[in-house]
């Protein structure tokens, strides 16, 4: 059967097809620490109860039609609060603001709306779908592959030779996979290099954009600060379009309200070719959100417990690698920094199991690990990585925490019987 060339061409999620591993040995009754999806069990990180009470209250209101395509009014003027209260950002909620089920839709209309077909995009890598977003527009891919020495974050002097005639930059801080941050000094350099880069084009030429998804800016841990471009450098407002939404910052990924703030003019295109994929919020969802977003004292208190409860358990996988590695091990950590990941290291390919079996690649590690240990992680190559990098997303939002020890004594073991 000949299908489009997209169909034929495109890549499954390399997570799905893990999760179809886990599921199956989940079926035979094995008990596997799955650290993989990118998600909350809400038995463990429900979300604000507040939230909830909004949501069912809007439910009994009988609030079911269809919303407007942009996204309620109440609710962009709540995003615009929150935003300007907490991040000192001011948008104008007719113009520059657009809301969406969760922030999928809304990078794909940011592609959409900027890029044509051969066009290039650069984004760094390990990063989340950017490589299948550019592959949707048939654009030309300009790839940057980071460095664990920059925690993962690619920085001006990597980027500055890919800019030339590029139309989109994707940007993501905190970032998924790694759970690492701009620092302040790495996102102003990389917001001189767009203007530049841009001050250096005709009239005529189109502008380079920012694609800056900030999906969990608010789970920041530590020393750890958020920055983004147009706080930086407000010459960037032009061209930086911001992703965000409810699905991380309040463990509300099922609740399906996404939004993206950016120049009125790129805004107003998303916001039309959005209005034909018909990727909205569902109303009851969109007023709940509108009406808990204000309420400060909630947000607050919530904010405050759901952080310190992600914190402790990042800080203890990582004190648990660190411990592996002391013990001469060859695993490592990148100390926690924000989001609900850990980048870990598993650099176990060509160490031989109990039986003499030879770890040939970072396939067979993941396996042996998923087996052995019963513990289940994405390699950074499901996210564009090279196939043989040794680096792993740990997620921490199904995590029990009191079950940590135990997932660390099944890695020991299956650590102590290779050689």
């Amino acid at each position: 059967m000949k299908l489009s060339h997209l169909a034929e061409t495109l890549i499954g999620s390399e997570i799905i097809k893990l999760a179809a591993d886990i599921k199956e040995k989940q079926a035979k009754g094995e008990k596997i620490y799955n650290f993989t999806i990118g998600d909350f069990d809400p038995k463990v990180f429900p979300i604000p109860e507040a939230f909830e009470q909004e949501i069912i209250n809007a439910y009994k209101e009988h609030l079911t039609n269809y919303p407007p395509a942009d996204g309620i009014l109440e609710l962009r003027q709540a995003v615009g609060k929150f935003i300007a209260e907490r991040e000192g950002l001011t948008y104008d909620p007719a113009k520059e603001i657009v809301i969406s089920c969760g922030g999928r839709p809304i990078i794909y209309a940011t592609f959409r709306t900027i890029v044509d077909r051969g066009e290039k995009v650069v984004y760094a890598t390990p990063s989340w779908n950017n490589n299948h977003y550019t592959h949707f527009l048939e654009a030309e891919h300009v790839v940057l592959e980071t460095t664990p020495e920059n925690n993962f974050m690619p920085t001006a002097a990597e980027l500055k030779p890919l800019l030339k005639g590029a139309s989109l930059l994707a940007l993501c801080s905190p970032q998924n996979p790694t759970g690492t941050a701009f620092s302040k000094q790495q996102l102003e350099e990389i917001c001189d290099l767009v203007l530049a880069e841009n001050k250096s084009r005709g009239a005529d030429e189109k502008p380079l954009y920012v694609l800056f998804d900030q999906m969990y800016w608010v789970l920041t841990f530590g020393n750890t600060e958020h920055y983004n471009p147009v706080t930086l450098r407000p010459e960037m407002r032009d061209y930086t379009l911001f992703i965000d939404g409810m699905s991380k910052a309040f463990a509300a990924t099922g609740v399906r309200v996404g939004w993206a703030l950016g120049p009125a003019p790129v805004i107003a295109k998303m916001k039309a070719i959005l209005s034909h994929v018909g990727a909205w919020s569902p109303m009851a969802e969109q007023k709940a959100a509108a009406r808990y977003l204000v309420q400060k004292e909630n947000v607050d208190a919530y904010l405050k417990h759901f952080k310190a409860e992600v914190e402790e358990r990042l800080v203890k996988f990582y004190e648990g690698f660190e411990a592996l590695k002391k013990e001469g091990h060859k695993v490592d950590a990148i100390a926690p920094q924000a989001a609900i990941y850990l980048t870990v290291k598993l650099d176990l390919a060509g160490k031989k199991t109990a039986d003499g079996t030879v770890l040939a690649d970072q396939a067979a590690v993941t396996s042996y690990i998923l087996n052995e240990a019963k513990l289940a992680l994405v390699p950074f190559n499901a996210f564009g990585a090279a196939k043989n990098s040794p680096w792993y997303r740990l997620s921490v939002g199904t995590c029990v925490k009191e079950e940590i020890p135990a997932v660390f004594a099944q890695l020991r073991q299956a650590l102590a019987q290779l050689v």
